[in-house]
């Protein structure tokens, strides 16, 4: 009886172990991309097209050097070409806006095996409007309301809107010079944010914008009428007034328009919760440390927490993306 039990528990074991081998008939997928901070967000995108038959390794492009970016990702280095096995996973960046007018956004929409964010880049799903109410709980462990995102960066996309779809303009036409991306930027930028009263660091961004488009009309005449339709052309491909702050540089998004209003947020929520603790107390100084330092050690900064942000998956433009992966992989 005992034989048969030692029996029993080696073939349990032996069963266990062989799970935990890799499946070797399964097919494997590699994808590409450009650098450490686009691993987490790729794996997150691809494992909802891993089962039984596909496994998928998200990797750097080189395993021979410390070359990064988006051409490396397309053109790797580890001696096969792209194809169903074989993928790359970028940032658009404005390329899928230029729609093949300049050499590198031929070269990353041409190649049916090169996925995109579809917007500008990884960071500005992190600051995807309806999910910064909820890295700011992540971040304060307040779930408090105190500012409405959404209707903030729905108002900073109108207002840059006009100016962005210029920006196309002249970099399909490639005249960078008339506004470089890095112009755009310091133009599009919301500074002294008071989030009592957003309104006025909007308007001055509002200001900014139109002498800049004063500007433009003056001294770029050739485009007079031909923006309408590439308006229309931009709204097919997900650009709208509502929506065009997915599409600024992703860094320049959060760093300089997302974080303007998420940090003082989290700072007035974490401020909140300190008093409540205080109050709590009830003159209880050990209990009332012990407790602001519990709190304390819980929290995060900001931009950590929007770097963990998972909660962008219903977005339009993330769904597109899902889109080019299924169809890569074969995938109905």
């Amino acid at each position: 009886m005992a034989h048969n039990l030692l029996s029993n528990i080696n073939s349990a074991y032996i069963e266990a172990a062989n799970r935990l081998r890799p499946k070797s008939k399964k097919k494997k997928v590699v994808a590409y991309v450009e650098s450490y901070d686009d691993i987490f967000f790729w794996r997150s995108v691809l494992s909802d097209f891993e089962d039984d038959n596909t496994e998928i390794e998200v990797m750097l492009p080189s395993r021979t050097s410390l070359n990064r970016g988006k051409k490396t990702a397309m053109m790797n280095q580890l001696g096969d070409a792209l194809g169903r096995y074989m993928i790359a996973c970028v940032d658009a960046d404005l390329d899928y806006l230029l729609q093949s007018s300049t050499i590198s956004s031929e070269r990353m929409l041409s190649n049916p095996y090169v996925v995109h964010t579809y917007v500008y880049s990884i960071e500005n799903y992190f600051c995807y409007s309806k999910s910064l109410h909820t890295v700011c709980v992540m971040a304060t462990l307040n779930d408090r309301s105190v500012f409405n995102f959404e209707e903030y960066l729905r108002m900073y996309s109108d207002i840059v809107y006009e100016l962005f779809v210029w920006l196309i303009w002249l970099h399909r036409h490639e005249r960078f010079n008339d506004m470089p991306l890095s112009s755009f930027n310091n133009i599009a930028s919301v500074e002294q944010l008071n989030i009592q009263k957003p309104v006025d660091a909007l308007e001055r961004l509002r200001r900014n914008v139109n002498r800049k488009l004063s500007w433009l009309q003056r001294n770029v005449p050739e485009a007079k009428g031909k923006l309408t339709a590439l308006k229309e052309e931009l709204a097919l491909l997900g650009v709208d007034r509502d929506s065009t702050y997915l599409f600024v540089q992703g860094h320049h998004l959060m760093d300089n328009v997302v974080d303007a209003a998420i940090t003082p947020v989290c700072t007035m929520l974490r401020r909140e919760r300190e008093k409540e603790i205080k109050r709590l107390s009830n003159g209880n100084a050990v209990q009332m440390d012990n407790e602001l330092a519990c709190y304390s050690h819980s929290q995060l900064t900001p931009v950590q927490m929007l770097r963990r942000n998972t909660m962008y998956k219903d977005c339009p433009m993330y769904q597109r993306l899902k889109e080019h992966v299924a169809r890569v992989l074969g995938v109905r």
